[in-house]
């Protein structure tokens, strides 16, 4: 797309796509290793260690409360380092969202228990989450951003769908690090086997930033950078909330619809299975890992169809599919047996979610012009996400919690209405509006622009 600053018949040096790849692929694991395995302790291990209880329902609350905590400060990292990937540029961005939300993760690995200093002990869990969640907000819009603008006009699904493969291979190593250490018993797993894969954070993430900070700027933003130098972060949020307020609503129903989907799948049923169906804790982790190694194969091939198909197509099947399963997802979890267990989370986080996710990044990512769009990707995406990743799960435990019988009905239908946010933002697609403007402020149209991707 031809976007501001854009010099017509200006031709892109050549860009080693394997170093973005890497660079989008591991970083982003990195980031999504710390974040999912947050997610699966406080279901599993928090309550008790940071929220002792004799009511374990209570302490898995208000576990899931803290996980709660970190997504609601996902959206002021989203519009900081969404302004800042505007101002300063994609790559600085990515590598300081990594140390942020790395460092916390791994601190959170050598915290002493609520049972050693006693309330400081949650005091310290919240401010690092926040933390973790400041750092996390930043992540997932900014690599966007950069695979769509290194990607050509032909082959946007396949390169925008690396952020996503990357969130599958850190959900696959969360998963069976969780399962790993909850595989050896509650005694290990509660006093300090939960605290390794945290630790190992340190670790991780320095290889990770090493190799972000390895990788070019995107040609886009180099021109956008080039033709309009010290832009005020004041002045790049005012034009996204006066030109493109209708794109950051569409993305915001969008990956609301999609987050509330996919921490429902992957977080709420681990709690559902271990509190109320007394199933293992590793057969769900287990069934998680499974899903993830399952999307990691389906992300790479729904990237290629994004190409080829039109994306809201695309977006509105795994949304109808949703629908059709919301009910059924429930009585299959219900029979307790691993088999079926594992099917249904295959189906839901690694088949579903994932279509959702990868159709659902390049038709983000092409809501916003150049000069906006790290900007509009980390505030639509991030508020939304925060209300609705955040609460989905919290707020599923709840109704189950509170319902008679431990009833799952009201799941079954937050599930239902999470759906069908994503075919409302479908519907509002603002793509041919951002198309016109940019037509007006520059000639040289979208397609013509070739990119290293397109010749490699």
């Amino acid at each position: 797309m031809s976007q501001p600053g854009d010099v017509p018949g200006q031709a892109i040096p050549p860009t080693p796509m394997k170093k973005i790849g890497a660079a989008v692929v591991i970083g982003t694991a990195l980031e999504w290793f710390d974040f999912f395995l947050y997610s699966s302790m406080a279901a599993l291990v928090f309550g008790q260690v940071f929220f002792p209880s004799s009511n374990s329902a209570g302490s898995t609350l208000a576990a899931f409360a803290t996980f709660a905590v970190g997504f609601l400060a996902r959206p002021l990292g989203g519009v900081v380092f969404g302004i800042m990937g505007d101002k300063i540029g994609r790559k600085t961005v990515l590598s300081l969202s990594l140390l942020i939300m790395g460092g916390a993760s791994g601190l959170i690995g050598l915290l002493p228990s609520y049972a050693t200093i006693g309330v400081a002990a949650p005091v310290l869990l919240v401010i690092l989450r926040v933390i973790q969640g400041f750092g996390a907000g930043a992540e997932f819009g900014s690599a966007i951003a950069v695979s769509y603008e290194h990607a050509g006009a032909k082959t946007r699904g396949r390169y925008t769908s690396l952020p996503a493969l990357g969130v599958q291979i850190g959900l696959l190593a969360a998963s069976l690090s969780v399962t790993a250490v909850t595989s050896f018993g509650d005694e290990f797993l509660y006093s300090w086997g939960w605290r390794i894969p945290f630790i190992a954070s340190f670790v991780l993430v320095g290889v990770g930033y090493w190799i972000r900070r390895n990788m070019p700027e995107t040609p886009e933003f180099e021109r956008v950078a080039a033709a309009r130098p010290q832009r005020r972060s004041r002045k790049i949020f005012g034009d996204l909330l006066r030109s493109d307020w209708r794109g950051l609503l569409v993305v915001a129903a969008v990956y609301a619809g999609y987050a509330a989907i996919s921490y429902t799948f992957k977080t709420f049923s681990l709690s559902y299975l271990s509190e109320f169906q007394d199933v293992p804790a590793n057969v769900g982790s287990f069934g998680v890992a499974l899903a993830s190694a399952v999307a990691i194969a389906v992300v790479p091939l729904v990237g290629r169809l994004c190409d080829r198909v039109d994306i809201r197509r695309i977006m509105l099947f795994a949304a109808v599919s949703v629908l059709l399963i919301a009910f059924p997802m429930f009585w299959v979890l219900d029979t307790g047996k691993p088999v079926f267990v594992w099917a249904i989370l295959i189906l839901g986080t690694g088949i579903l979610a994932p279509i959702m996710i990868v159709a659902s990044s390049p038709f983000m990512a092409q809501q916003f012009p150049t000069d906006v769009r790290a900007s509009g990707l980390g505030a639509g995406r991030e508020v939304s996400g925060a209300i609705a990743g955040g609460l989905a799960p919290l707020a599923a435990l709840t109704i189950v919690t509170l319902s008679p019988g431990h009833a799952t009905w009201g799941v079954s239908l937050l599930l239902m209405g999470c759906a069908l946010l994503v075919v409302v933002g479908v519907l509002f697609d603002q793509k041919n509006r951002v198309l016109l403007r940019s037509s007006g402020t520059n000639s040289s149209p979208e397609t013509s622009t070739e990119t290293a991707s397109e010749r490699v």
